[in-house]
């Protein structure tokens, strides 16, 4: 591993794993919790919730494939590669497991890290994701379709890679391979109803996706059909909770609302005043 020359990242380093050089930073001390940002961003896309969460866990930060300071090579985007690199990583860290914390794009990877790795993962957070395709709003998938470069120019997204990515002239042939990956059908319907690994599913009332979407991801979990009992016997391991006021393009700067769901899930953080 070697530490890269970013100054605004000294802990920043990379793990060659895949025929890829995967970024990844390494902040506080505890158990280990992996978090996956959205497309088109970066670990730093956490900024304002990775502190508070570091205080208590080992935060390893990834720039999945192509993004940020990972570089793009001729792989293509599909969640199964980006699945077994973070699958990767956490065998290259010496870790027997890791709790998974993915968001958007990063929580696909995150989900599919946990169906084609189980034994790898502990907990599961998934942050305004869908088990499917077209459990995406219509207006989001039309979206992912048609994604262009000159829609980004100017964007904090567009900005961050620029800076900090090995090539930044790749731009143009990442959005392109990112829209070829997002315009892929796929339903993990099956697969997420033989997960046993604890998650949690988050949404906000007003996200990418239904509030009803994540209620059927719940469902399929085991979660949310029947009472769970006066002592709470019939409780399952995973939880769903649908944020009050939260979008998909807020979700993550609300550690307001994200942190209190987070911590009892996660143990050991508490939300800051």
């Amino acid at each position: 591993m070697t530490t890269t020359s970013n100054t605004n990242h000294p802990a920043g380093k990379y793990a060659p794993i895949n025929g890829i050089n995967l970024y990844y930073e390494l902040h506080g001390t505890g158990e280990p919790l992996i978090m996956l940002h959205g497309g088109f961003g970066t670990f730093d896309m956490f900024a304002a919730l990775s502190p508070t969460l570091a205080q208590n866990h080992q935060i390893i930060g990834v720039d999945l494939y192509g993004h940020g300071r990972t570089a793009l090579t001729d792989r293509p985007f599909d969640f199964e590669h980006l699945a077994d690199d973070i699958a990767g990583l956490i065998e290259h860290l010496g870790l027997e497991t890791a709790d998974l914390l993915g968001y958007s794009f990063g929580g696909a990877v995150a989900l599919q890290t946990a169906i084609r790795h189980p034994e790898r993962i502990d907990k599961l957070v998934v942050i305004s994701t869908p088990f499917k395709r077209v459990g995406w709003h219509p207006e989001m998938q039309a979206g992912m379709a048609s994604t262009s470069p000159e829609f980004f120019l100017g964007t904090p997204m567009h900005e961050a890679y620029m800076r900090v990515a090995p090539k930044p002239e790749d731009f143009p042939r990442f959005v392109a391979t990112m829209r070829e990956g997002m315009s892929q059908d796929y339903d993990w319907r099956e697969q997420v109803a033989a997960l046993k690994n604890p998650t949690l599913i988050i949404a906000g009332d007003s996200d990418g996706l239904p509030p009803s979407h994540a209620v059927e991801f719940f469902n399929l979990l085991g979660g949310g059909l029947r009472d769970a009992g006066w002592n709470g016997e019939n409780l399952i391991p995973s939880q769903l909770a649908i944020l009050p006021g939260a979008t998909h393009y807020n979700i993550i700067f609300r550690p307001d609302l994200l942190l209190p769901v987070l911590s009892p899930f996660l143990g050991g953080t508490q939300a800051q005043e």
